[in-house]
């Protein structure tokens, strides 16, 4: 599995290594739509234990691209296990 970053996933200041931590460290994950690439709503743990919302575009080739992260909003607690 290939994991990279769109310069869009930056836009709220989350450091690579947070974004990549929490992508790949998730809690729990959705499925956002059927289109193609599909897209997964993925929160996660930064590498301080901050909880993340991440976006991830799930391409043919296996390669999953984060195009969107900030700090979990509360409307996503209770989608926690």
């Amino acid at each position: 599995m290939d994991v990279e970053i769109h310069r869009s996933a930056r836009k709220h200041g989350v450091a690579d290594a947070d974004l990549l931590h929490a992508a790949t460290r998730y809690l729990v994950a959705f499925a956002l739509d059927d289109e193609n690439p599909r897209r997964e709503l993925r929160l996660g743990p930064d590498r301080s234990g901050n909880l993340l919302e991440i976006v991830v575009l799930l391409l043919d080739d296996g390669t999953e691209l984060i195009i969107y992260a900030m700090r979990m909003r509360p409307k996503y607690w209770g989608l926690l296990p």
